[in-house]
């Protein structure tokens, strides 16, 4: 479990046990992205290498020069042709700074562990010191109802202090608007690459989904770390409780004994459905909670990431 103890430095986002247990794995794109700056990425360059390395389906716009005539010969359908060339991973990490990230805020400090956008701004803060560390660039977009705090991708150390910085002044409120969000993401990268979205996902499930197939559509490789406090997932209470209501909800007081079953099947419901949904669009999702310890969460994360991309066949 990740502890906290200085609430005012920024640069306690940098977990030191976290950056040691991952610093020797890289943040791998599953997919060929596009880049500028030179790193050790992949990405389809046309007319720059000679290593071919797949066939995928010709979308309208494509090059028609890139078309293999002689597959369209055999199998009579249109397939481009596509090759490999070193360049940089262009990434986005997007952190979820809405009210209901604040769940818990006060039993946490007390135990000195993380809430729930604790949790996850260190998370965004360690990977994004891997990507900047192994020479790629990394942008960073906190987001409620509207976008928070908007960093452009850069390569440089110095860089993390913007990025730390964002991330501390980030207090969450309001709701959440994931559409327009994902919306407003898109429109910021405007050549394939990597995104990162960290969030409890306490939202409708049509806009998210919405949302996650447009940064599909445009060919980003998506990631969704989907985090949750123990409480969310246990629902351990007992006795007369009063729950107070978050992103505009309202307040229930009432035995939670006599709703635990009934809030787990529907629990078990939602997450089957956001994982099931992530899947179907092609996204990598990996559940947290806030009692994981998070070094071995993200290399645990990023070994998986790794394989894939030595073993094509597995994607």
């Amino acid at each position: 479990m990740a502890k906290r103890t200085d609430y005012e430095n920024p640069r306690r986002l940098l977990d030191p046990k976290v950056i040691a247990r991952i610093s020797q794995l890289d943040l791998r794109a599953r997919q060929v992205v596009e880049g500028f700056l030179s790193g050790m990425h992949k990405s389809p360059v046309y007319g720059q290498s000679v290593e071919f390395v797949q066939h995928r389906e010709y979308m309208p716009g494509d090059d028609l020069r890139r078309i293999d005539w002689k597959v369209w010969q055999r199998s009579d359908k249109f397939v481009i042709k596509q090759y490999e060339a070193e360049t940089n991973l262009r990434s986005y990490v997007v952190v979820d700074a809405s009210e209901s990230m604040m769940y818990g805020i006060e039993k946490h400090r007390r135990a000195g562990t993380l809430y729930k956008y604790d949790y996850v701004a260190t998370a965004a803060a360690c990977l994004s010191y891997l990507t900047v560390k192994q020479q790629d660039s990394c942008g960073l977009i906190t987001f409620d109802s509207d976008v928070r705090e908007s960093i452009p991708p850069r390569s440089s150390q110095k860089h993390m202090d913007a990025v730390t910085k964002a991330l501390h002044v980030s207090n969450p409120r309001e709701k959440t608007d994931i559409l327009k969000i994902m919306r407003q993401v898109a429109e910021s990268m405007p050549n394939r690459g990597v995104v990162l979205v960290f969030s409890d996902l306490l939202c409708d499930r049509e806009p998210l989904f919405k949302g996650l197939e447009m940064l599909r559509h445009r060919r980003h490789d998506v990631m969704v770390f989907h985090i949750l406090d123990d409480d969310e997932l246990l629902f351990p209470f007992s006795g007369m409780t009063k729950f107070e209501g978050l992103e505009e909800q309202p307040h229930l007081l009432c035995d939670p004994r006599s709703l635990r079953e009934g809030y787990l099947e529907e629990l078990e419901l939602y997450l089957t459905e956001v994982r099931r949904g992530c899947t179907r669009i092609g996204i990598d999702y990996t559940l947290l909670r806030t009692s994981d310890y998070m070094d071995a969460v993200l290399s645990k994360f990023l070994f998986q990431r790794m394989s894939t991309r030595a073993n094509p066949a597995r994607r």
